[in-house]
């Protein structure tokens, strides 16, 4: 089994497309039990979206068939990782801190939190939440949705994310312009 997939990935790295699918298509079950226990609940397929990419683009840099997995599992991780800190992402607060608050939990603290924080909002906040971070709508289909304006949905948007972020980093994470 471990020969076939070393000769597997050499194919793939020389070149040979349908070696590289098959190969793609092969891990791709790895990839999304791997991410499912790493990643928060929301970003499972875009995680096994981004590393099957990257595998595609990069497996020609792969030194050893044999490192395949290593290689491939900390993919995945970077890209849970990479994931996580978009949804706290804020220019406001800084990404050493985001990256310190994440690092400090495991991801089932994480998913946990972050579901107490969600259900924290008032229930105008956690539809718009839902609707855009989880449902992937954009912000003028939210509007629609809602039936508000695209003023509305983004201002309600941007509220939303604080009110997480603020319960997720504690209160002192809020630049003094956003306490006004």
């Amino acid at each position: 089994m471990a020969a076939a997939r070393h000769d597997l990935i050499a194919r793939a790295q020389g070149g040979d497309a349908v070696a590289l699918e098959r190969l793609l298509r092969e891990c791709r079950g790895d990839i999304r039990r791997y991410a499912i226990r790493h990643c928060m609940t929301s970003e499972v397929d875009d995680a096994v979206q981004e590393t099957l990419l990257v595998v595609a683009r990069r497996l020609r840099s792969l030194r050893a068939a044999v490192s395949f997995s290593g290689w491939l599992f900390t993919i995945v991780r970077r890209e849970c990782r990479r994931l996580t800190r978009k949804v706290f992402l804020h220019e406001d607060v800084a990404d050493e801190r985001i990256e310190a608050w994440i690092a400090e939990r495991s991801t089932n603290e994480l998913r946990f939190e972050l579901a107490v924080a969600l259900e924290s909002l008032p229930a105008h906040y956690l539809d718009i939440i839902l609707l855009r971070d989880f449902e992937e709508l954009t912000v003028a289909e939210i509007g629609e949705r809602l039936g508000v304006s695209l003023a509305t949905a983004k201002s309600r948007l941007r509220r939303a994310r604080l009110l997480v972020r603020e319960y997720l980093l504690g209160a002192e994470s809020l630049s003094t312009s956003e306490r006004k």
